[in-house]
């Protein structure tokens, strides 16, 4: 039965448990502020340099012990390491310079309209539609996450940042394009992720080494909280979000992509590395409404009209 005529369909199990894959490494993002937080002063692009590398040879050996091949994952088109690489390392090359060129308020606010930009423009993929329940839910999201970053005194555009508010928005872009464009490459092994996050490993460590000092956690806590970021939210969780994208609810994991930001608030609260503000439960509350609507096809298991 075609798209067009499907009235209530049920979605598929594999697509189900694909979206919640993706999820899983939402909730794995609202650790990375605070392991951050926790390996102390360390230059930003060392912490990608190391914590890439440490995802990336996690994953090989994830690869190992399910017996399949690595080299063989990684034999893939120029085109596929470019969206790849492109996405992780482009992602975060221009995040870290929108924090020096703009106000983090800003520039973090900009930075995070990706997820609706993944909502209105999945409506351009193959067999996707766009309805009004993914863009009320993505911009209540956005509202959240505004709540959260401002907390509640607003911002205002100054010219004199336009650099970082343009690469903010840039670094919002690269991420979107990288999420939607890599289900054209549904067939790729997400096991290629690996030679993936080493690359962006080495362009990191190339940045670091010509903008940055080296400094390493003085403690075991910070050490640890490094290698957590690796196996974690800078690992597993880009394995699963390439999961995710290429074969779950892509309108659904945009929207509830906005939990991270407020997660990542709440975490922080408890371990007592940031006070709390009103404006985070009333973020809590958009943020969350507007996922459950976005999603509730997911939640559901249904689709509606087409």
């Amino acid at each position: 039965m075609s798209s067009s005529s499907t009235v209530g369909a049920t979605t598929s199990p594999a697509a189900g448990r694909a979206t919640l894959i993706g999820i899983s490494a939402i909730l794995m993002w609202a650790l990375l502020a605070p392991l951050t937080a926790l390996t102390g002063t360390l230059p930003p692009f060392q912490t990608v340099a190391v914590a890439f590398a440490i995802g990336g040879v996690t994953g090989i050996c994830g690869t190992l012990a399910g017996r399949r091949d690595p080299l063989r994952a990684l034999r893939q088109p120029a085109a596929v390491w470019l969206l790849n690489v492109g996405g992780l390392f482009g992602f975060h090359f221009l995040y870290f310079l929108s924090l020096k060129s703009a106000p983090a308020v800003e520039a973090n606010l900009i930075n995070y309209m990706w997820p609706l930009f993944i909502v209105l423009f999945s409506a351009l993929l193959p067999g996707e539609r766009l309805r009004w329940w993914h863009i009320a839910g993505a911009l209540a999201g956005l509202a959240g996450t505004g709540l959260l970053v401002t907390k509640g005194s607003g911002f205002t555009i100054r010219t004199e940042y336009l650099a970082g508010y343009v690469a903010a928005l840039g670094s919002a872009l690269i991420w979107t394009t990288y999420s939607l464009l890599n289900r054209r490459f549904g067939k790729v092994p997400t096991d290629a992720v690996s030679g993936f996050c080493l690359v962006t490993a080495a362009l990191a460590l190339g940045c670091h080494l010509a903008w940055e000092t080296t400094v390493w956690p003085d403690d075991g806590i910070g050490w640890l909280a490094l290698a957590g970021l690796g196996i974690g939210p800078v690992g597993a969780a880009f394995f699963a979000w390439d999961h995710g994208v290429k074969r779950g609810d892509i309108r659904a994991l945009g929207a509830l992509s906005y939990a991270s930001p407020l997660l990542s608030t709440l975490l922080l609260i408890g371990f007592g590395l940031t006070p709390g503000h009103w404006t985070v439960w009333a973020a809590c509350g958009l943020i969350v409404g507007g996922a459950l609507l976005a999603s509730h096809e997911v939640v559901t298991g249904r689709r509606g009209t087409r």
